[in-house]
């Protein structure tokens, strides 16, 4: 019986989560605009050479288009949101 209950509590709080996120892209003008690494870099206060390392993670919801690497915000905001544990 506590096994159930575990899972729904874990459910509630990935519902509360998906809520959250769906709450705030709505307010978002695009949340499909695109990001680069530079946007990233600025985003995260990190050097342009560890957000080219961020777009090389497996983890990262990263785009390539030609050369260009991009993310979309929807996307970068979802995974910020997992990165911090929200």
């Amino acid at each position: 019986m506590s096994e159930n209950l575990e899972m729904k509590v874990i459910d509630t709080k990935e519902n509360m989560q998906e809520q959250i996120v769906i709450n705030y892209l709505n307010k978002l003008k695009n949340p499909f605009a695109m990001l680069s690494v530079s946007d990233v870099s600025k985003d995260l206060h990190i050097g342009i050479n560890q957000a080219y390392e961020l777009f090389k993670q497996n983890d990262f919801p990263k785009t390539q288009i030609g050369k260009r690497k991009i993310v979309t915000l929807a996307a970068y905001l979802l995974w910020k949101m997992k990165k911090k544990g929200v």
